[in-house]
């Protein structure tokens, strides 16, 4: 099938499911259930999967394993990005009714941001194929930066962005609905919601500054990096407010995920003397996501130490 057809396809087909997703089933603010997160989660992992399947059969089964392991990389590198919203929903006291919306125009900015990186991605590791060593170096020392760091305490207000749009344009003090931008007085102010999804917006570049490489240490395919991306991200508000109460039980899975990221990159490192097989790859990912996972489970830490 024509590349052209498979990114004007998909394209649409994105958009149709934007659509679709704000336009009639959330159409209106109000609070997520649990219940509801969960069902949404599962369609958007089911049509990921369906997806993968299509990939499959119809570009082939080494692009459809491709398209496997970038998707499993980005959406369990995601989950990282599910704590910050956590934590700037929770700092600026947004009503959960909102926080939709909020995730849904963050999301779509993403998705923007996200192939405008891998578009230039694609383009100077064409030119410059040794980029993908450089990749790899960074992955690793981000890997290791993520195991051994600290968390630490996000405050929202010092973010430039955030700080140059309040010495610019005026910000009210108080929510007006799902509204961005309010008039007082006959005055346009932007809302402390357009400043969360500011945050929301220039976090998801720097969480994209990690997973785009990874994606790069599976496929140099632009189309397979781009559509395991979105496929990904797709699901990630619901995944959300599904996990939103549940964060503190994945206590080991920042470091299954520093590992993976180490992993990745030693993979790129090494590939001019052995370019690992796509199914070892995948099947090393899935597996350090099961371990961490299961050991937060079935291993929790103790208060003190959380």
């Amino acid at each position: 099938m024509p590349t052209s057809l498979n990114w004007g396809g998909f394209a649409l087909f994105v958009l149709g499911m934007l659509a679709l997703d704000l336009g009639v089933f959330h159409r209106k603010p109000r609070k997520i259930s649990i219940r509801e997160a969960v069902g949404w989660s599962v369609f958007w992992i089911a049509l990921g999967m369906a997806f993968n399947g299509w990939v499959y059969y119809n570009i082939g089964p080494k692009e459809g394993l491709e398209f496997l392991a970038g998707y499993l990389l980005e959406k369990a590198l995601s989950v990282d990005n599910l704590f910050v919203f956590l934590l700037v929903f929770n700092y600026f006291s947004v009503p959960a009714q909102y926080q939709h919306r909020v995730l849904f125009w963050g999301i779509l900015g993403a998705l923007v941001m996200r192939a405008v990186f891998i578009l230039l991605g694609v383009s100077i590791v064409a030119t410059f194929h040794w980029v993908l060593y450089l990749f790899g170096i960074f992955l690793v020392y981000s890997g290791f930066k993520m195991a051994f760091s600290k968390d630490e305490e996000i405050n929202p207000e010092d973010n430039p962005v955030v700080l140059w749009v309040k010495r610019h344009i005026p910000v009210s003090t108080s929510y007006d609905e799902s509204k961005m931008f309010t008039r007082i007085d006959g005055k346009l102010h932007a809302t402390p919601l357009f400043i969360v999804l500011l945050v929301i917006e220039t976090t998801d570049v720097l969480f994209a500054v990690d997973s785009i490489p990874a994606v790069f240490g599976v496929t140099t395919d632009p189309f397979i990096i781009f559509s395991s991306n979105v496929m990904a991200i797709l699901g990630l508000r619901a995944l959300y407010f599904a996990l939103a109460g549940l964060m503190d039980l994945f206590a080991y899975l920042k470091m299954g995920l520093s590992l993976v990221l180490v992993f990745i990159g030693a993979k790129m490192l090494i590939e001019h003397w052995w370019d690992m097989p796509t199914p070892w790859a995948l099947g090393v990912i899935g597996l350090v996501l099961v371990i961490s996972i299961a050991a937060s489970l079935l291993f929790p830490p103790r208060k003190e130490e959380a």
